[in-house]
């Protein structure tokens, strides 16, 4: 009786606080709903690493590999780890792609061409991430004492390594680079560079229109050799897209609209994607503000320094076996096992405390980043940028206070134009 009692006394509620306990109950069921069925609870609860470790372990075997090969052992784990959320991921993937994306009408994949993706990804991680676990398993096992400090330079020359050698080495094998032909827009570009001593050696334009529509710009490089990469999406004058649109469009002209399928015609609606020329070189403005302020120095030094207490942590943790008993692990402590207990479940509050430290860091640094752009004389071509990009992507510019605080690593479109504005009119 006295859930049927709770039950009338909310009813008996006034209607607006009865709409608001539902919505937060139901926003609670949904949470916890999605918590339980969350890969990593699943695999917690059904007892899903010990039973993987186990089975690498039998597969090391039949290559005559015994429990003493524990690198070995721990590297098909890794395989059967990664295959594993592949195939688990791959059902919501083609749903995002073909359903979500295709709806709004970002997608630009075919079936075949997002399987021959995705099976190239996953060679390219397991090129990369097996000879790296291998030769960290290996440093920490023979460094003694201070092997945390090793482990960390070691993952701090890989890094450093990998975001030298990705836009030249990785990225090219699914995206097609082309320099910025010569014209009006690569002059200004590199006038812009040069303005604010930016290194700049070369411009790239990427294919990103046979994946999505979705637009992007970035540059990279250490020291004397940096090189700005810009979207095709991001270029109104050089978009495949609105190529193709004005190839589709420029048809038999029909009055009224009649006999234009509804594919032309959605094509025709969204014409013209992308940015003008002075409203590319606002946004790169932007991203050139985030070298000149020392930002990317700076996610880097934080970077790193985590890193480090991370590694000092798992060396003061990694000799406690009831934190491998509390995975299933009672007669063995692999250090692979130990690695994922340590830095994936039980710095997970860390982690999130964290998290959110850096989003905020993150909104700062773009603010910082809009001034920038600013005081380069950009203010007014970026405002109306953010807005093209913000229309092309279909961002919802109105967000809660509270959830974008906590979720969006950039501020809201509407906040983002009120400090432009401000700025403009001081």
């Amino acid at each position: 009786m006295g859930l049927w009692e709770s039950l009338d006394a909310m009813w008996q509620m006034p209607a607006e606080e009865r709409i608001f306990g539902v919505v937060l109950l139901f926003s609670w069921t949904v949470y916890l709903w999605e918590t339980f069925l969350a890969q990593r609870q699943l695999i917690l609860l059904f007892g899903g690493i010990p039973y993987l470790w186990r089975l690498s372990g039998r597969f090391c075997g039949y290559a005559g590999f015994g429990p003493e090969y524990e690198i070995i052992q721990s590297l098909v784990f890794l395989l059967l780890a990664t295959l594993f959320s592949a195939l688990t991921g791959l059902p919501w993937s083609l749903y995002n792609t073909f359903v979500i994306e295709e709806k709004h009408g970002f997608n630009q994949q075919t079936l075949g061409f997002f399987m021959k993706d995705a099976i190239k990804k996953f060679i390219v991680t397991q090129c990369i991430l097996l000879p790296v676990s291998s030769l960290l398993l290996y440093i920490i096992k023979i460094g003694g004492d201070y092997f945390f400090i090793y482990a960390w330079l070691f993952t701090l020359v890989v890094s450093l390594v990998l975001v030298t050698i990705y836009a030249d080495y990785i990225a090219p094998l699914f995206d097609k680079f082309t320099p910025l032909p010569e014209g009006k827009l690569k002059q200004e570009i590199e006038v812009m560079a040069k303005s604010i001593d930016f290194p700049l050696t070369k411009v790239y334009v990427v294919e990103g229109s046979k994946r999505s529509s979705h637009s992007n710009a970035y540059f990279y490089g250490f020291f004397k050799n940096k090189r700005i990469v810009l979207f095709d999406t991001l270029l109104e004058e050089y978009s495949v897209l609105n190529k193709d649109i004005q190839e589709e469009s420029g048809m038999e002209p029909h009055r009224d609209g009649e006999g234009d399928s509804e594919e032309i015609k959605a094509k025709v609606k969204n014409k013209k994607q992308g940015c003008k020329n002075e409203e590319v070189l606002a946004v790169l403005g932007h991203e050139l503000g985030h070298w000149k302020l020392g930002h990317t120095v700076k996610n880097i030094i934080i970077s790193q320094m985590n890193s480090f207490l991370c590694f000092f942590l798992f060396a003061v943790l990694i000799g406690r076996k009831e934190l491998f008993a509390a995975f299933g692990f009672y007669e063995s402590q692999p250090t692979l096992i130990g690695l994922l207990i340590i830095f994936q479940f039980v710095f997970s509050p860390y982690n999130e405390v964290l998290s959110f430290c850096l989003t905020v860091l993150s909104r700062r640094f773009e603010f910082q980043a809009d001034a920038f752009a600013e005081k380069l004389g950009k203010a007014k071509d970026l405002y109306s940028a953010l807005i093209k990009l913000n229309k092309d992507n279909l961002g919802f510019p109105v967000s809660d206070w509270l959830f974008s605080m906590w979720h969006y690593s950039h501020p809201p479109l509407l906040e983002r134009l009120q400090a432009l504005k401000n700025s403009k009119q001081d």
